[in-house]
């Protein structure tokens, strides 16, 4: 029987695979991605800021100059060149969140001392002051097509509404409970816009309404980082901690989707076009998120999908795009600017090739790219040649398990650890790094065992009148025996220990009144000497 049960635990039946293998040509990239990829730097080395970039804002006149604000100052560059053409400096604190005005003319940028400023863009004289907020502010924003008033909204969690002209404030919009950080004019009427804040709310603000509340509030669940009206004025998109959402306004806010592929803080988002003006598919509107994981993704909101994604090696604060779509830039956390700009003919060739399919768009040239798992093994098994300077590979270097417990944390067992080795050097060490770590006293309570209690006592009593320990462990030998005191009368081990590191440091002491002595007689006889 029982063989008969072997025979069949052994028998085998044929099976067809359901996985086929991939082909090493089957990752190809989309036409989609090749158009993102397209937006090249003008310059080998990125421009660099003095501080964090907190803002972007493009001018909506052609040619389209854009404006970054960082420390104190608000830069405008060329997007053309990708040059600094203007700074202003007339901020007597951070700068933050820059606003173009609907003719170009003006731009308009709060700062941390809770005022906003409006200045000349050609000439950079500040034209007007608005004063009102009481802590730093972090949204203004010029309506779609009003060039008379503004509305700002700051740490103080609450929105006003000005009058430029007279440098006067219309109304304070009161609802936030938090910062308020970000805000977007509605392109449907200018009386309207979004604001976003650190309570997880967007609430949407009507000036026509006598009443100074909100006429739609939606909660996001997250401190909201940034908020833009999408291009029909009935939906929004928000970005709070790791997701970015799509809301229809005019559904009362309902939402619609949650996009979630970034794995830290969304910090800034804004549109993106993709296409020709004419033709059979017309742009497409994609929105552009950064976030603090280095990544810029695109994302296409018709078909709620990811498109592109894009690494960049610092932490990502603001993204813009230009209105011409020619123009992308993005500000990180470091200073750094990275503009991107797209050539005329390669926009052509992209828009034709894709979305008006009357042609296909040339292959790059096969090359080993970062993102290739060959890039990181090339020329491994190379050997040197004659001329050349061989770097030997390091040796590992190995650690005590004193040293392991330590950097895992495990204070306690790094200190019983070095206790039970013979090397006084290395329990000196190991309580000198729990010192550092505010961790020493700790241990000593949390050690539950007589053995454990014990050894300590016993390295104390041997080592605690050698001189270049001295200054550590007579210390700590006073705190053992204060915190452990009941412990130490409960045991008869314990008391032994103590008694002979009582007779060890009164011998020390009668040594040292010794020393003292003979000091006292020699140290006359020396003077006397040098006087001779």
């Amino acid at each position: 029987m029982a063989v008969e049960d072997q025979s069949t635990l052994t028998k085998t039946f044929p099976v067809k695979p359901n996985l086929k293998p991939t082909s090493k040509k089957s990752t190809t990239t989309s036409p989609e991605s090749k158009y993102w990829k397209s937006f090249k730097p003008q310059h080998q080395k990125p421009q660099t800021l003095i501080s964090s970039i907190t803002s972007l804002a493009f001018s909506p006149i052609s040619p389209h100059d854009f404006a970054a604000t960082h420390s104190a100052t608000v830069t405008i560059f060329s997007s053309q060149t990708l040059e600094i053409k203007s700074s202003i400096s007339a901020f007597s604190d951070t700068a933050t969140s820059a606003s173009y005005r609907s003719d170009g003319r003006l731009i308009a940028a709060g700062s941390h001392s809770g005022k906003v400023q409006v200045f000349d863009v050609k000439t950079r004289v500040p034209l007007r002051q608005l004063t009102g907020h009481t802590r730093p502010v972090h949204v203004v924003k010029y309506p779609r097509l009003d060039k008379l008033h503004l509305f700002s909204g700051g740490d103080d969690a609450v929105v006003k509404y000005w009058d430029v002209a007279e440098s006067s404030k219309i109304r304070d919009m009161l609802g936030h409970k938090d910062y308020v950080r970000c805000g977007d004019g509605s392109p449907a009427s200018d009386d309207m816009f979004v604001t976003g804040s650190y309570d997880h709310t967007i609430r949407v603000w009507d000036v026509r309404v006598s009443s100074p509340s909100s006429v739609i509030e939606i909660n996001h669940g997250k401190p909201v980082e940034d908020v833009i009206y999408l291009p029909s004025g009935g939906l929004i998109a928000t970005a709070g901690g790791n997701s970015v959402k799509i809301w229809d306004v005019i559904g009362g806010g309902k939402l619609l989707y949650s996009m979630e592929s970034h794995n830290k803080t969304v910090t800034s988002i804004c549109l993106g076009k993709i296409g020709r003006e004419s033709g059979e598919g017309g742009q497409q509107n994609r929105i552009l998120s950064v976030s603090l994981d280095g990544y810029m993704k695109v994302f296409d909101y018709a078909k709620f999908k990811i498109t592109h994604s894009m690494r960049f090696p610092s932490a990502l604060l603001s993204i813009a795009f230009s209105p011409d779509s020619l123009t992308r830039v993005i500000g990180t956390s470091s200073g750094v600017l990275y503009a991107g700009k797209r050539k005329m003919s390669e926009n052509i060739v992209s828009e034709v090739g894709e979305f008006a399919g009357s042609g296909a768009m040339e292959d790059s040239k096969k090359m080993l790219r970062p993102s290739y798992f060959r890039y990181f093994h090339r020329s491994q098994n190379e050997k040197p040649s004659e001329g050349d300077y061989v770097i030997p590979r390091l040796k590992k270097v190995k650690m005590a398990e004193h040293d392991k417990l330590l950097k895992k944390f495990r204070h306690k067992e790094a200190l019983v650890c070095a206790l039970k080795g013979k090397n006084p050097e290395n329990v000196v060490a190991v309580m000198e790094e729990l010192v550092a770590r505010k961790k020493l006293l700790m241990c000593v309570q949390n050690l539950e065992t007589e053995e454990e209690l014990g050894r300590l006592l016993g390295f104390l009593q041997k080592y605690s009148t050698v001189p270049r320990y001295a200054g550590l462990l007579m210390g700590l030998a006073k705190k053992v025996v204060e915190m452990r005191a009941e412990d130490i009368r409960a045991s008869d081990e314990l008391r032994g220990h103590i008694r002979n590191l009582k007779r060890s440091v009164e011998e020390e002491i009668r040594i040292q009144q010794g020393l003292h002595e003979i000091q006292g007689i020699i140290s006359p006889l020396l003077r006397i000497a040098g006087r001779r």
